[in-house]
């Protein structure tokens, strides 16, 4: 039996992958996804953060490129979020830890009134009158022992200052400032308005979104990744400032996607929602 219904659409059983797909999407049921097309991914030569053209670039040693003036007010207000998040941490940890110092001092105090009034109970009478009798509830002890939960109640703040695209931990002088080489033309148009902009520091190739690069640390220049392979990975020097190089001085460069499916970026979406089972 075929996939599709007839024109009495309620006349065939099957329940066809785009009719199951139209129905979660409406019904709030199941998993959506959807392929995000270019205009929803950054450009290569764009900031992570601001998804704008960066007028001042820097690289992570992970090859996330930032507008340096973006990325160092993030450091600074990530690090102030921090030292509040601290700072209500330490009061919350002593005012929990000033009452377990009262709780346990109650339970002692209260074993100590118990047993003054056991102690001075000398008469066989007394004592076994009293050991008929319910004992109370250790209003004090139970306290103290459920005490031991609040120190689990809430955890330490993260203090380390984190990268918002990898989440590795960074810094200011982790930054490796780079050049882009912009493409030689007559156009005297904006720079930011042409959809060709930059170059190749060696081969002079065009860099697009789909275009493997690497930032040189020698020298901050963007190069081609088939620049890096073909010619400098040879000998392992810098062909625009002749410097020595390693292979930790070669950054590649994380894509922002182009829409096609070999640009190294994640071009689906997906929302989970609950699913209905079926029984």
């Amino acid at each position: 039996m075929g996939k599709r219904h007839g024109k009495n659409a309620t006349a065939n059983p099957v329940y066809s992958h785009s009719e199951v797909q139209k129905d979660n999407k409406y019904s709030g049921w199941g998993l959506i996804s959807n392929r995000l097309g270019k205009d929803s991914l950054k450009d290569f030569d764009c900031c992570s953060l601001t998804l704008q053209p960066c007028r001042n670039p820097v690289v992570t040693p992970d090859g996330y490129l930032f507008d340096k003036e973006a990325i160092l007010e993030y450091i600074v207000r990530k690090k102030l979020d921090i030292a509040r998040q601290l700072k209500a941490y330490e009061k919350w940890r002593t005012k929990t830890e000033n009452e377990e110092k009262e709780l346990k001092d109650a339970e002692r105090q209260a074993q100590v009134e118990r047993f003054q009034k056991t102690s001075t109970k000398v008469t066989t009478v007394d004592t076994e009158a009293k050991s008929t009798q319910p004992k109370p509830n250790n209003f004090w002890g139970m306290a103290a022992r459920n005490s031991d939960a609040l120190g689990t109640a809430k955890e330490k703040p993260d203090a380390v200052v984190r990268c918002p695209v990898s989440g590795k931990p960074i810094k200011a002088s982790d930054f490796v400032p780079v050049e882009f080489t912009p493409m030689i033309s007559d156009d005297k148009a904006p720079l930011a308005s042409k959809s060709e902009r930059w170059m190749c520091a060696v081969t002079r190739d065009v860099l697009t979104n789909f275009t493997p690069c690497a930032a040189l640390r020698t020298s901050g220049n963007i190069v081609t990744m088939e620049c890096v392979d073909n010619l400098i990975r040879k000998d392992m020097v810098d062909p625009t400032n002749g410097k020595k190089m390693t292979e930790k001085d070669i950054i590649p460069l994380q894509r922002g996607g182009s829409g096609y499916a070999g640009s190294g970026a994640k071009l689906e979406s997906k929302i989970s929602k609950p699913s209905m089972a079926v029984g």
